[in-house]
């Protein structure tokens, strides 16, 4: 009993862990607006510094992706953390747009190091016979800290002094009671080789996966993508468009967003993995024209719609996703698809978002939205269109 409760509890430390990292990756959202106030720079100009965290996130998950395979999941995670500190030290010193950049690339490097290496070592630290509670742990910690990081800095910025400096000075203090954490956690790789012995991850599909790929990546790009789009320029339409200019409002939508994604991957285990995919598709087509909605007739109730419903479809999807491409792909290249996904995935967040900036300038930020949300829809509706006439059915997860 005394071991299954000290693997319950470092199971909920190492989650805590991963949710300080994640919160870490999302914190600047609500700040933007005063960023762009204090340097002038354009829409566009978010979207990329935004996308640049993406490209972070892709270039680790190709290149160092299986490093805690290798050396150990807590050398790693102690990598992550120290980027995701570096990453605020950057938001801190910020006195021209060279700061932000680098405080977005090296959070994707701390966000690159942990979506692999702190999923597998949650689950890891979980008692025996809890492994399947223990991904939920690790996937509520993800997508969780995600959610809290625009929250959190919300309310700093509104409520309380400093609002450019005290929501980094506070994820730095909770950053080092991480690290104090982890350290005091147990490693669970035990046969641990040299960092040398790690090799770049090569994407690929097999011809036999591709056909659950298409439709399960298209999903994936369309849920991430509207995630990017929450994250990047949500907060200015809120402002612009619908004159909230509450930060801790604007971190609350973006939040319920990532909130929603939890309750709909939590939902995986009633609805089934099977069905998923395709209530995942439907979910998101729901939110994009709730979004749409919102953006044609400038109302808060239809943003904040959008991303509760948008958010659990995106759940739904990537989970069912993540579990039919898993399924269907051979156990020697399960990790290579899997990184696929992810990149795919990854992409969504950071190729639309910079096509909705360079919109804005000739159509504004209305015009633009629908545009993106045009083309996302016709993402999925082809993905759904697909899975109607080619159901997927995995093994249940």
């Amino acid at each position: 009993m005394d071991g299954e409760r000290r693997g319950r509890r470092q199971c909920v430390l190492g989650a805590a862990v991963f949710a300080v990292c994640m919160a870490g990756t999302t914190l600047p959202t609500p700040l933007y607006g005063l960023y762009q106030e204090k340097f002038g720079f354009s829409e566009l100009v978010v979207t990329v510094v935004y996308a640049v965290y993406a490209f972070g996130v892709i270039g680790v998950l190709l290149l160092a992706g299986n490093a805690s395979d290798a050396v150990g999941r807590r050398p790693v995670l102690l990598w992550g953390l120290g980027f995701s500190a570096a990453s605020a030290v950057c938001f801190l010193c910020a006195t021209a747009m060279g700061w932000l950049y680098a405080g977005r690339l090296l959070s994707g490097l701390s966000a690159g190091l942990f979506t692999g290496a702190a999923t597998v070592y949650v689950m890891e630290l979980a008692p025996p016979g809890g492994a399947s509670r223990a991904t939920f742990v690790a996937t509520a910690a993800n997508m969780g800290g995600l959610g809290c990081g625009p929250l959190l800095a919300g309310i700093l910025a509104e409520y309380a002094p400093a609002p450019l400096y005290l929501p980094f000075v506070v994820h730095l203090a909770l950053v080092a009671a991480s690290a104090a954490v982890l350290l005091g956690l147990p490693e669970t790789v035990r046969d641990r080789r040299p960092l040398s012995t790690v090799r770049p991850q090569r994407p690929g599909v097999p011809p036999g996966v591709r056909a659950v790929f298409g439709p399960a990546a298209t999903a994936a790009f369309v849920g991430f993508a509207l995630f990017g789009v929450f994250t990047s320029v949500s907060p200015a339409f809120l402002a612009e468009s619908l004159d909230v200019h509450n930060r801790a409002v604007s971190g609350l939508v973006v939040a319920l967003a990532f909130f929603a994604s939890t309750a709909g991957q939590l939902a995986v285990g009633r609805v089934g993995v099977g069905r998923s995919l395709p209530l995942g598709c439907a979910g998101l087509l729901a939110g994009l024209a709730l979004l749409a909605g919102a953006l044609w007739w400038e109302l808060l109730a239809l943003v904040v719609a959008s991303a509760v419903v948008g958010g659990t479809g995106q759940g739904l999807a990537f989970r069912g996703a993540l579990s039919a491409v898993a399924a269907a792909s051979p156990a020697d290249r399960r990790a290579a698809v899997i990184s696929t996904l992810f990149v795919v995935a990854y992409a969504g967040i950071s190729v639309p978002v910079i096509g909705v900036g360079l919109l804005v300038g000739p159509m504004g930020l209305e015009g633009a939205g629908l545009v993106f949300i045009a083309c996302m829809a016709a993402l999925v509706v082809a993905a759904a269109v697909y899975l109607l006439r080619r159901p997927v059915v995995p093994a249940e997860a």
